[in-house]
């Protein structure tokens, strides 16, 4: 009720302003061009002053170098800015009626591209209604890395040891790729991001309150990757090669060949990786006290005090990807792009896991596990965008078609020998996982501006996705080298995801403020089935389940422009998380015979509304973001431990990790950013994020509420020496955390990279070391009523990488110097 009487004041507000403004209106249009290529300039700035120099009014030109402006009759000196250009002015225009200026070429200011240099090779910051946009610039420490290290680096974001990315803590984040999900992605796995340079990012939108254009999925949020797309005329491109310790070797490239008809691009790179990895694992155990009917006491001690598992990880990747596609120019304002991505990886990987087994302090029993799992990955999509743009004022209508198919094969060879108190070698296992997917993507979007300020959205998007996992376990018949199938594990699973979603939404703007209104019907369809064939009857092996939801999730954007450099929003969204295949399927992993993870097929949707405060300052050299945030979520996600009734060939007990549904969790939190500038060779960024959150809800009689608070800060340095050496320090710290059973300690890493520019400044070599103090570790303690459990966690190990880079017939300061405004690339209303 409060957003409704908010919004009727400022509507009529908006009222009598209008009826203030009596004088005549005219509408002035007019064209921006690039001296030399006549290549429209977009975001060009156009203002109008009067006799007394005063501005009266302004405005940006579009992605056709175009501007479209209201002006009260007068006579104006019109000026034409655009950032590393001349400026241009045309002086005492008499504007009276509706006129077409004549066209404008600005023309490259050498004396201000230093300047730019350094404002670009900084991250910027954008806010618009509904996302904050940040062009990442140069980031030394992304040389030789993966879109997934880059991420690491915005604001807001924090990237797990294991691989998971979170946004202000929460890992429930929906990845997409220019506005849409992607086989690049890896529709919900993050593992392709690890395969991808970080060179191909252009900017991230971390869109905290998802307008209702956007999938409702992911209760934190949204990060949209932007991919880099040249907009210059000819044949330009750049490759890149690296080389690391340990073993990190990768080369990729990009082409782009530009006319007035097509658009032809391709990004192509291969790699191939070590990454060792270590991990440990303390459980300690309890004896266990209850009454029987009798009214006895029964104890029961475990049959080891404690269990102590070493293991080592030894990881081999290599693979190919690419992107190959064709932009086509149907007309002056319509367009048809049709691209297919590939990839290609295999994977080698040893785990080696020694377990040492106690009883009264003393060594009773010692094992050595090792598993060997080779894997094979391939991944096609194709994709097909039609784009229609009606008019300069932002009138289209876009559509977009996407199929992918995806195959996985996954062998692995599990030996286990016997050390202590005998030395023996015991059946082998031999699993095999065949695993193929397919994903079929619709969208439809349209765009109708009314009047100067206001907008109308609309569209469909269709998301269809089938899984098929076929899991093969065979046991080795005493030490013969004859296997058999296990027909109480083996299964195939059948996995059917269907979203079909319209939204619409409408924006305005009205003096200072603006607002954008949206709502959006998501209905999804989760199916799982069980080939009863392949599995021995067991109730505990029930996934049959057909489930459909189907909600309303609002979106409101507010904002209030305080001035030019300082603004105020508040946004209000609904969300969705819906469980992934894996945290469904109930067939435990068998890294360890103690330690396994199991999904729940009782899973159910988890829903959350979230609310944001945010300010923006602009300074000279300094920007100041901040926010203040809070989110309600039911049925949320947690996974907890617990034993699971059944024990090892040792009769040691199995403790599992299950996900399932509490009844809340609230979170709230703040976040302050800074960019700061004060001289030529030096760059500072800075940002904190703190939150709490509280769980409540019981699972088999068990109360598992909690509350943590938590943090986390990053700093980053830049630092131009002479002779064209820059110097970059980025440091991350994230405090302890903890949830129901779970305690985390803190974690600190910093990065450190040094570069220089050679060969006329069309190449680049880099040296940067990441994790440079190895202290990138998950430490945690789990504590329950019949166990603890101490790990130690650490995905990859310090890496050292050189990097070489060459661009050709690119401006690197063109590359780095544009700047975003107005309507986004996606369609999305700025205000």
């Amino acid at each position: 009720m409060r957003l409704l009487f908010s919004l009727l004041i400022l509507l009529s507000t908006a009222g009598v302003l209008a009826q203030q403004s009596e004088k005549k209106q005219v509408t002035i249009k007019g064209k921006i061009l690039e001296d030399g290529t006549n290549h429209p300039l977009e975001y060009a700035t156009v203002s109008f002053t009067d006799a007394s120099g005063k501005i009266v009014t302004g405005g940006i030109t579009d992605t056709e170098g175009l501007y479209n402006i209201k002006v009260p009759a007068g006579v104006y000196t019109v000026k034409y800015e655009f950032i590393s250009y001349k400026t241009k002015t045309l002086p005492d225009q008499n504007l009276t009626s509706n006129t077409t200026l004549p066209t404008i070429s600005l023309a490259m200011d050498s004396a201000s591209l230093d300047e730019v240099v350094i404002r670009a090779e900084t991250t910027e910051v954008q806010i618009r209604l509904d996302k904050k946009i940040y062009n990442i610039g140069k980031d030394l420490t992304s040389g030789g890395a993966t879109v997934s290290d880059a991420l690491s680096n915005v604001p807001s974001v924090t990237v797990d040891v294991d691989g998971a990315i979170a946004l202000r803590g929460n890992e429930n984040v929906k990845i997409l790729i220019n506005g849409k999900p992607s086989a690049i992605a890896g529709f919900g796995s993050t593992d392709a991001l690890r395969q991808l340079p970080a060179e191909a990012i252009e900017r991230v939108e971390v869109i905290t309150s998802p307008s209702a254009r956007y999938d409702a999925e992911g209760t934190a949020g949204i990060l949209n990757i932007i991919l880099k797309k040249e907009k210059t005329l000819g044949l330009n491109g750049s490759i890149s090669t690296s080389i690391g310790v340990p073993l990190n070797s990768s080369t990729s490239g990009n082409i782009n060949i530009r006319t007035d008809k097509f658009n032809l691009f391709n990004t192509t790179g291969i790699y191939y990786r070590k990454a060792p990895g270590h991990a440990k694992f303390d459980n300690r155990y309890f004896s266990r006290s209850f009454v029987d009917d009798s009214g006895q006491t029964i104890t029961i001690d475990p049959p080891f005090d404690n269990i102590y598992e070493d293991r080592t990880y030894d990881r081999e990747r290599k693979g190919f990807n690419t992107n190959l596609g064709m932009e086509y120019f149907l007309t002056d304002r319509s367009s048809i792009t049709g691209s297919v991505f590939y990839r290609a990886s295999k994977s080698e990987d040893v785990t080696e896991n020694n377990t040492f087994r106690y009883q009264n302090n003393l060594l009773s029993d010692q094992s050595l596990r090792i598993e060997n799992e080779d894997e094979d990955d391939t991944t096609i999509q194709f994709a097909l965008n039609y784009e229609n743009r009606f008019n300069d004022k932002g009138h289209k209508l876009t559509a977009d078609l996407q199929f992918e198919d995806s195959k996985e094969n996954e062998q692995a060879l599990i030996r286990d020998f016997k050390k202590i108190p005998t030395n023996e070698l015991l059946p082998k296992e031999l699993i095999n996982t065949d695993e193929t997917g397919r994903e079929y993507l619709a969208q439809v979007d349209y765009v109708l501006p009314i009047g100067e300020n206001a907008q109308f959205e609309a569209g469909y998007r269709g998301d269809f996705n089938e899984t098929t996992t076929d899991y093969m376990l065979q046991n080795e018949v005493g030490n013969s080298g004859n296997y058999v199938r296990n027909d109480s594990l083996s299964n195939k699973f059948n996995y059917e995801q269907n979203v079909n979603a319209i939204y619409s939404q409408y924006g305005n703007k009205f003096g200072k403020f603006s607002f954008l209104l949206g709502l959006r019907l998501e209905n999804t369809v989760m199916k799982g089935k069980l080939d009863a064939e392949d599995v021995t009857a067991s109730t505990s092996l029930n996934l049959n389940f057909d489930k459909n939801y189907t909600g309303l999730f609002p979106t409101v954007n507010l904002t209030y422009e305080i001035k030019e450099s300082e603004n105020i929003t508040l946004g209000y969204n609904r969300r969705i998380n819906r469980p992934r295949r894996w945290y469904l399927n109930p067939f435990p992993s068998r890294s360890s015979e103690t330690n396994i993870f199991q999904g729940n097929p009782g899973l159910d949707p988890a829903y959350a509304s979230a609310f944001d405060l945010g300010y923006l300052k602009r300074w000279k050299k300094l920007t100041l973001t901040a926010s203040i945030y809070y989110q309600h979520e039911t049925d949320s996600f947690e996974r907890i431990q617990e034993e699971t009734g059944e024990q090892t060939q040792n009769g040691v007990s199995i403790i599992r990790s299950l996900p399932i549904n509490l009844s809340t969790n609230q979170r709230y939190g703040f976040e302050v950013g800074l960019l700061y500038n004060p001289f030529k060779w030096l760059n500072l960024n800075g940002s904190f994020n703190y939150f709490q959150f509280k769980t409540e809800g019981f699972y088999n009689d068990i109360d598992y509420g909690a509350e943590n608070t938590s943090y986390f800060g990053r700093f980053s340095s830049k630092v131009k020496l002479p002779l064209k050496i820059e110097w970059q320090t980025n440091a991350f710290y994230r405090g302890p955390s903890n949830n129901a059973q779970t305690e985390s300690d803190p974690i600190l890493s910093v990065d450190m990279a040094m570069s220089k520019d050679i060969i006329n400044d069309n190449a680049t070599i880099s040296l940067n070391a990441s994790d440079l103090f190895n202290t990138r570790k998950r430490n945690s303690i789990t504590t329950t009523n019949t166990f603890t459990s101490e790990s130690e966690f650490q995905w990859r190990a310090r890496t050292v990488t050189l990097t070489f880079s060459y661009r050709f017939n690119q401006s690197k300061q063109r590359q780095r110097g544009q700047r975003g405004g107005g309507m986004d690339d996606n369609g999305g209303y700025e205000g």
